[in-house]
């Protein structure tokens, strides 16, 4: 294991989720897994970069633009005295907040070593900007990083497994141990890497598919049939898997029920 000595100066922050990487080989594996070219953008953000750990290998990779996006202002100013290349390029702000309009409306990926406690809530900025973003590659808490890979059929699997499912592919790629960052978390976690699907999408009313999915597994121990009752009024117990559990459907079962419900209520 490469190890970096840590700057004494910063000390991570609990309620930001902040645990910083201090293993160049993880750093190494995660830049390694980015491929550019192939998914077809040329302008890479990192969230969170924190002391630069990850930035320092991000900033090899090939394309034209790289930015680091960094809500801590105590990083900011650690980044600007050891990563002066960054220039205006490093951009002291909140990911989930701000707007992505400086890019211009162009492909970019996303890197970065997530804090916890709104790894969540990037996947579903993400979502919204799928058209945006090809490739994403982030280190995130094991739970949540299996979640987001799981298949149909297993506890873990959720309502971000089918939401991401419908536009990327996602993929599983290695596990991090605990004592690889300051502090070291109470958990494992895990790289994931999403790539957007060739023909992105569930097939359907993508904005109802969020809604169905969403109330399905806001009930999840109750069949489709009950779960789904609500928004669906009259037509909830005429629908293709109405018996099942939603963990037992992947994105194209739940576009199906989209497209019945769509056509009875149209017709």
């Amino acid at each position: 294991m490469k190890s970096i000595q840590m700057n004494k100066g910063i000390r991570p922050l609990k309620h930001l989720g902040q645990h910083f990487l201090k293993d160049e080989s993880v750093c190494e594996r995660i830049v390694t897994a980015l491929n550019p070219k192939l998914c077809g953008y040329d302008q890479l953000l990192e969230i969170g970069p924190g002391t630069g750990v990850l930035t320092k290998y991000l900033l090899k990779v090939e394309v034209a633009r790289f930015y680091a996006i960094e809500l801590d202002t105590r990083s900011v100013e650690y980044l600007k005295v050891n990563y002066p290349e960054l220039g205006e390029r490093l951009i002291n702000s909140d990911f989930l907040s701000m707007d992505i309009g400086f890019l211009d409306g162009k492909q970019f990926g996303i890197a970065g070593n997530f804090p916890y406690n709104i790894s969540s809530q990037i996947l579903f900025k993400v979502l919204d900007n799928w058209q945006l973003i090809p490739e994403l590659i982030g280190m995130f808490q094991d739970e949540v990083a299996l979640r987001i890979c799981s298949a149909p059929g297993n506890k873990t699997y959720g309502i971000l497994s089918v939401l991401l499912q419908a536009y990327y592919t996602t993929e599983y790629l290695f596990q991090v141990p605990p004592h690889v960052f300051i502090p070291p978390p109470k958990v494992n976690s895990g790289v994931i890497r999403l790539r957007r699907k060739p023909d992105p999408g569930p097939g359907c009313d993508p904005v109802f598919f969020k809604k169905i999915v969403k109330a399905g597994f806001n009930q999840r121990r109750k069949t489709l049939r009950n779960s789904l009752k609500t928004i669906l009024g009259g037509t909830s117990t005429n629908f293709p898997y109405s018996d099942k559990r939603p963990e037992q459907l992947d994105f194209n079962q739940f576009a199906e029920i989209v497209n019945c419900v769509s056509k009875h209520d149209a017709s």
